[in-house]
């Protein structure tokens, strides 16, 4: 009874929720669908599925300049079975960033596709979009992709394509290639890497040239997501945060989702607010990183914007200046200028030539700017009462009014006397023979001291 007063109850929480969100966050897309029912004549229907995407939420990804989506599912642990469906993305600074959430009956080919029509709708994303997903190839998520965004990429999380090599081919050392084939990003080095696969074991490299290269390996992707994320690592972080809710009935469960990123939001801000510079806190990092790798190739210039860039480890590479083409197709894949760029930069400087600078060469997705706009919209808070069902009270009753049920009055701020002495500021529990206060003397404890020896005489005679 305790836990349904604080949470809800799972049978009587169906209210006008999506109502409720609509008016305190405009711009929302609240969605909701009931099972088909037979009778027409039937007034009530029974909930099947619920979508979710905040105003602010939208607004912020579509400023982003990131078309890379992280699709997952994760299931519910009340007493009614459910999936909770989210996709997620990344922001500036390569945070996770939700867009859109649901509550479905099950991982299905149909509760995906329903998924993904109303996500494209709110992002308008048209059949012919060329947005990236990664996922784990759970039940339904490749045919609903496949169907309502037929151009888009498809990346499999190599994790759980590296867990499912295991279960017939143990041994870290295979492990440890399939990863390095994921990591390469030109096609002779990924070639060369399966190769050393198939040496290992030719039934291992079968079994992985099955799974289409384009969806697991940084050598086959495109540049369009301006990531190299090998991992579906997003959606995880997202369903662990959320797990305290999943036990809860539906709309207590729907406001933990929308309280968690109302603060995410807050505290990214903050982050945001200490940042100085013209990108993000990781962006920067990260280009810090490849100032640093740079320090350890040399440049050779051929006098017509092109570079051959060497390590001393005999690793040589082509770059191209005027085009932006390198042979690493480092900055194609994550929007950063590779370590061969750098030091071709830097080579074009001590000659004396005018050269861009380093921070014009990352994408501007990873901007300082672009981050303040996609936090910019916050989500506004509610109030929602998780007491669906309960019966209010009339009023409240005044302090002094009657009980409905009994004629008694309170006995709160009376001053009582007690039986014994009869004098009040005491009860007989308490009494020591003691006056009053401002009531009685000496002589009123004679008298009720006599009162008590006379009193117990009778008894004592009565019982003699």
């Amino acid at each position: 009874m305790a836990e349904r007063v604080i949470s809800g109850d799972y049978q009587l929480q169906y209210g006008d929720y999506a109502l409720e969100l609509l008016n305190t966050n405009p711009g929302s897309t609240v969605r909701i669908d009931v099972y088909p029912e037979p009778c027409l004549s039937t007034t009530t229907r029974t909930f099947r599925r619920i979508y979710v995407c905040l105003g602010a939420l939208k607004l912020g990804f579509k400023v982003g300049l990131r078309d890379f989506l992280g699709v997952d599912g994760t299931f519910l642990k009340g007493p009614y079975p459910g999936q909770v469906l989210s996709v997620v993305g990344l922001d500036s600074n390569n945070g996770i960033y939700n867009v859109a959430y649901a509550m479905v009956e099950a991982e299905t080919t149909s509760s995906w596709t329903w998924f993904m029509e109303l996500l494209g709708e709110d992002l308008e994303l048209g059949v012919n979009s060329n947005f990236t997903f990664i996922s784990d190839k759970q039940k339904g998520i490749i045919p609903a992709v496949a169907k309502v965004f037929p151009n888009a990429g498809h990346r499999f999380c190599l994790r759980h394509i590296q867990e499912n090599l295991k279960k017939q081919w143990k041994g870290k050392e295979l492990s440890d290639l399939v990863w390095e084939c994921g990591r390469e990003t030109t096609l002779n080095h990924f070639k060369y890497e399966m190769d050393e696969l198939k040496k290992m074991n030719d039934e291992a490299h079968s079994w992985l040239c099955k799974i289409l290269a384009e969806t697991w390996s940084k050598s086959h992707f495109s540049g369009r997501a301006h990531t190299d994320c090998l991992l579906n690592n997003l959606c995880e972080v997202f369903n662990a945060k959320i797990e305290g809710g999943r036990d809860k009935p539906i709309i207590t469960c729907l406001e933990y989702i929308r309280e968690y990123l109302m603060k995410r939001f807050y505290v990214v801000q903050k982050e945001i607010n200490k940042c100085q510079g013209e990108l993000s806190t990781t962006a920067t990092i990260v280009l810090e990183g490849i100032k640093t790798r740079a320090t350890k190739y040399v440049a050779k210039y051929n006098g017509a914007g092109k570079y051959q860039v060497a390590s001393t480890w005999q690793d040589q590479y082509v770059v191209n200046l005027n085009e932006r083409s390198y042979t690493c197709r480092f900055w194609e894949i994550i929007g950063f200028p590779c370590s061969h760029v750098v030091s071709a930069i830097w080579n074009k400087i001590e000659n004396g030539e005018d050269a861009p600078d380093i921070e014009d060469w990352v994408h501007p997705c990873y901007k300082l700017s672009t981050w303040k706009a996609m936090y910019l919209n916050k989500i506004d808070p509610k109030i929602w009462s998780f007491n669906v069902g309960r019966p209010k009270k009339k009023r409240k009753r005044g302090v002094d009014e009657p009980n409905s049920q009994t004629t008694k009055l309170s006995k709160k701020f009376l001053a009582l006397a007690c039986s014994k002495c009869h004098n009040k500021g005491h009860n007989s529990r308490t009494c020591k023979g003691q006056a009053g206060i401002g009531e009685v003397g000496s002589k009123g404890k004679t008298q009720a001291k006599r009162k008590r020896q006379g009193k117990g005489n009778r008894v004592g005679n009565s019982v003699k």
